[in-house]
């Protein structure tokens, strides 16, 4: 599997990833640096957590202008796998990747701790080694993690599927529990929990190493 793990200013979970990935695929990623504006092909595209440009004005906001981002938009209209973690979720729903906003988690802390998730969708390339209602726990970092759409959104997402993940005990206020969602094609997956940092038993689980396996397999 080709696949690349962009890197902004404040990126801090790129390195995680990037092995995360090397592990699982047995291939080494690329690097795409934030001022890229062309992409070799790639299979997968992951923006990864952190602070990007240090979450000024919005968190995820600054990094939509990076040029990088417009070759990401081009790549997924063309059916590339995008896959924002945390920092990365916040920023696709800022390019309009996918749908909804991220805010300040209900009690305005920062919540740092591993939780349980249910599968909701595991039809998609990026959750088809799990069960739909299985329950796997991640680990989630964020103080701005509390997802929120308008009704209308989160009624075509509801009736379509688009639901990835839900919170077993909503850690941050997310309307209906909601922990990651893929956008309408299904190709694009943004979601706060970090499954990079799930993939080795060092880590205290391995829940995490399905979600990229399922990739592998799904590239074929």
């Amino acid at each position: 599997m080709r696949a690349a793990v962009v890197v902004f200013p404040g990126s801090n979970c790129d390195r995680d990833t990037w092995e995360a990935l090397r592990l699982v695929t047995g291939h080494e990623p690329a690097w795409l640096w934030h001022a890229a504006t062309a992409l070799p092909p790639l299979d997968l595209i992951v923006l990864p957590g952190g602070f990007s440009y240090g979450d000024y004005l919005r968190t995820g906001a600054m990094a939509t202008q990076a040029p990088v981002m417009r070759a990401v938009r081009e790549a997924a209209a063309k059916g590339v796998r995008v896959l924002g973690i945390c920092n990365g979720f916040q920023i696709l729903c800022e390019a309009g990747l996918v749908p909804g906003a991220l805010i300040r988690n209900k009690d305005l802390t920062f919540v740092c701790k591993p939780v349980a998730l249910k599968v909701e969708n595991a039809t998609s390339d990026f959750t088809r080694r799990y069960r739909k209602g299985q329950t796997i726990t991640l680990p989630i970092a964020h103080g701005e993690g509390n997802y929120t759409a308008d009704a209308e959104t989160l009624k075509r997402l509801e009736g379509e599927g688009r639901v990835a993940f839900r919170y077993a005990q909503n850690p941050n206020g997310s309307v209906h529990d909601i922990a990651g969602v893929l956008n309408e094609g299904g190709n694009v997956l943004g979601l706060m929990p970090h499954p990079e940092r799930a993939i080795e038993p060092l880590h205290g689980n391995t829940d995490g190493a399905a979600l990229f396996a399922g990739l592998v397999e799904a590239v074929g």
